[in-house]
């Protein structure tokens, strides 16, 4: 058994680079090298996964699909475009595959969207009154609630702006949108974030 791949650098020239060196040997078939890419962005797509179907029950199922998807792709995959581009594009098309199949089967997810006791962001109630801690569990199912209210597009672009902090070109590259259409959704996504979320707000 070979030796725990070292973690990516810090700095994000370094890292993306890793990441090409990784996928160089990923496509000559070094599985070592793809559970080191894993290690390294499993985290991110289960938490993108997760707030886009709205909960975790499925989001590393969907993020193991996700490196499945990778390996299977290697042999295909050019660097013309950040690795973490690449891999959040593959992300895309998974999520919103499932999110069609859930429209078409709305009965299977009725459990994963009726439970409450699993909020996205789980605030840290050992700082907080209990009135606050609940009015914080409150407002996290109201944001969560209101993005999975929104256009799986709208819902992408907004995860990725807000969560991952992903620049406006490389969003306009996942959703192979230009850079202007990007800010639209953004904009008329904001707008109807604020509109649903005025009372917590005004308050």
């Amino acid at each position: 058994m070979s030796q725990d791949p070292s973690p990516p650098p810090s700095s994000e020239p370094d890292a993306a680079a890793q990441d090409l060196a990784w996928m160089a040997r990923v496509k000559a078939g070094d599985s070592e090298a793809l559970r080191a890419l894993i290690e390294a962005h499993q985290h991110r797509i289960i938490g993108t996964v997760a707030k886009m179907l709205g909960d975790a029950a499925d989001a590393e199922d969907i993020a193991q699909q996700v490196f499945i998807r990778v390996w299977k792709s290697a042999a295909r995959y050019e660097p013309t475009a950040k690795f973490t581009t690449w891999l959040f594009k593959i992300t895309r098309n998974l999520v919103f595959n499932e999110l069609r199949r859930r429209k078409r089967h709305p009965a299977q997810s009725l459990d994963a969207v009726n439970t409450d006791d699993r909020p996205m962001q789980a605030p840290d109630h050992t700082v907080k009154a209990p009135d606050t801690a609940l009015l914080d569990d409150e407002m996290q199912r109201a944001i969560q609630q209101a993005i999975d209210e929104l256009p799986e597009t709208q819902r992408m672009a907004v995860i990725l702006r807000r969560y991952d902090d992903i620049p406006y070109e490389e969003i306009g590259e996942i959703l192979d949108l230009s850079v202007p259409a990007v800010k639209s959704v953004l904009f008329r996504a904001r707008t109807e974030l604020r509109e649903k979320l005025k009372r917590y707000l005004d308050a």
